[in-house]
């Protein structure tokens, strides 16, 4: 036998770990950002560490959640624009643990794709990191993961892990009472669900993701590119100034899903639907596609993005003190006896 001195290589069966070691030395910096209390190992090793003593804790529970993107991925990949999908999986998942009371205090990503571009995925990474320090959590490690054969050229795909904590005995939902009063935060469009009913609605509308929005001063793909609100810092201070009893993250599912997992058997929510304005790119979707008002409600938040289920001696200082968080707060209604959810007036 001859010895073959041109074996095949990693590299030539399309991983590039150089271009993954340059990945990590370029988010280092953006990593860096999101440093906290708490943190005790940088980007780079087998594992993350964390001392929940020294951010402050003294007896925690920790909360986790893990989410991805969606096909709101697919608008991002098919444009080129990638600077605000980060910003979606973080929120996608911090969003839901400020739900359960907890602060977020570290994310971890993990980003698949066929080829690296260290270009793009570091944009993305950065998106990452941007929603990580607007959250107050640490972005404490991932995994970046070149699959050739798995995903067709430029083809990617995200998901995020994030843990909490908060002090035993402070979870949420918690002492939801008839009566109490619903406090709906707004959206920023769309957020991260329902995008592959909106790509249906685009296509049949005949629209590119380069025409000029019927709905928005952008074009098609730029405005449904909008990244979810991050809720955390603001909804924290609500629970931390007293009478929240419970959130909602308004993901897929919309207000008809959502809501009655933070409520306790026997209680209800009803909505009033001329509480607030239907934003302009779901009026355009339910006008175009002919949606009917109770599939609106439930696949899309309506521009409605959490809602807080407060005390209703409460609930006008809660609202005065979410608008000084920069906050738009509807009024939606109450809680009732009853199971689910049930609304009065129209979309519009």
């Amino acid at each position: 036998m001859t010895e073959n001195k041109n074996g095949l290589t990693y590299a030539e069966a399309g991983v590039n770990i150089d271009a993954g070691n340059a990945l990590v030395d370029r988010i280092k910096p953006a990593a860096a950002k999101t440093k906290r209390s708490g943190v005790m190992s940088g980007l780079g090793g087998f594992g993350a560490l964390f001392d929940l003593k020294a951010a402050g804790y003294n007896d925690p529970i920790l909360v986790s959640a893990t989410d991805g993107v969606g096909t709101k991925l697919r608008i991002a990949i098919d444009t080129g624009h990638f600077s605000t999908i980060g910003i979606d999986l973080v929120a996608m998942c911090v969003n839901d643990l400020v739900c359960q009371g907890a602060e977020p205090l570290l994310f971890l990503d993990y980003f698949a794709t066929g080829k690296l571009d260290l270009d793009d995925a570091a944009t993305i990474i950065e998106g990452i990191a941007e929603g990580c320090r607007l959250s107050g959590a640490a972005l404490i490690g991932g995994e970046t993961a070149e699959m050739p054969g798995m995903y067709h050229d430029g083809d990617f795909d995200l998901a995020g892990f994030a843990v909490g904590a908060m002090e035993r005995g402070e979870d949420l939902p918690a002492g939801v009472v008839e009566g109490d009063v619903l406090l709906g935060l707004a959206s920023n469009g769309v957020h991260s669900n329902g995008y592959s009913l909106v790509r249906r609605v685009v296509d049949h509308a005949g629209l590119t993701w380069a025409d000029k929005a019927p709905f928005a001063d952008a074009s098609v793909g730029e405005a449904l590119l909008a990244p979810t609100r991050l809720y955390v810092k603001q909804c924290l201070a609500a629970v931390r100034a007293g009478g929240v009893h419970a959130l909602a993250h308004i993901t897929g599912g919309g207000l008809t899903e959502n809501l009655p997992r933070v409520l306790p058997e026997g209680l209800g929510a009803e909505i009033d639907l001329d509480a607030w304005e239907l934003p302009a790119v779901f009026a355009w979707m339910q006008g175009v596609a002919g949606i009917v008002e109770p599939e609106m409600l439930k696949t899309f938040n309506c521009g409605v993005g959490m809602v807080l289920a407060v005390s209703a001696d409460r609930a006008e200082a809660l609202a005065e003190l979410l608008r000084g968080e920069g906050e738009t707060v509807y009024t939606l209604g109450t809680v009732v006896k009853g199971e689910g959810v049930s609304y009065k007036g129209k979309l519009s």
